[in-house]
């Protein structure tokens, strides 16, 4: 399978994926500039975390017209699977790829530690190799972590399982206490409603080997490796 990590300018997390997908998973990945075009060579895009364009205006909103990013869309609209962390959620929300949006953390200041997700739906391209109510382990590291969306859309994503991760305490409890950034309902991550695009603010990039305190994010990695094979062995 073949990999395409996006480098806006901006971009910090890109060679943490890199790393993760080449080194540990053993994938074929390429990195690919804001300024390509088509994407059909490959059969996943990553939006790595990072200050696209130094966050300026608000986060993702630059990023969102990056040439690269009419072919994101294509891909997307074709099926393509699409994985989004951080920065590259708020852009892929900024592009209509995802609903909502991420707004100003309620501390009004910039969180970077460790937190508990709480799996919510495991019949997914993205966490198939999780069980529904498992607690993973994995950093945060934002400053606009805050999901909001309308009441419509949000019944939409509990109707349909598109939340995807919950923050939650080490029991699995979802409290206001464990939300590190005021989200609605907690929501660390979502997916589209075909189900090939998906956004977190979680960092699984930075917690794929024990030697990062934490291998949870190899479990998410490897769900897309898994899940990317099977369609092409099928």
């Amino acid at each position: 399978m073949r990999f395409g990590v996006i480098v806006f300018p901006g971009s910090n997390c890109d060679h943490d994926c890199y790393h993760a997908l080449k080194h540990v998973h053993k994938q074929d990945v390429e990195f690919v500039w804001h300024k390509a075009g088509g994407l059909g060579q490959f059969d996943v895009i990553v939006l790595p975390g990072g200050f696209s364009y130094g966050d300026y205006l608000r986060t993702g909103a630059i990023a969102r017209f990056s040439p690269v990013m009419n072919g994101v869309v294509d891909f997307a609209n074709r099926g393509g699977l699409v994985f989004g962390i951080c920065n590259g959620f708020q852009i892929l929300c900024e592009a209509g790829l995802l609903p909502g949006a991420l707004m100003r953390n309620r501390s009004l200041r910039f969180v970077c530690k460790f937190v508990h997700l709480r799996v919510e739906n495991n019949q997914t391209a993205f966490t198939n190799n999780c069980e529904v109510g498992e607690i993973l382990n994995i950093p945060v590291a934002h400053a606009e972590g805050l999901y909001y969306t309308d009441g419509e859309t949000l019944q939409r994503l509990d109707d349909n399982g598109q939340v995807l991760f919950r923050y939650c305490d080490s029991d699995g409890r979802v409290s206001d206490e464990a939300n590190p950034n005021g989200s609605l309902e907690n929501i660390a991550g979502i997916m589209n409603e075909a189900g090939n695009v998906m956004g977190m603010m979680p960092h699984p990039d930075r917690c794929y080997e024990k030697i990062l305190n934490s291998d949870d994010g190899a479990r998410l990695f490897g769900s897309i490796v898994d899940w990317t094979r099977q369609r092409v062995l099928d």
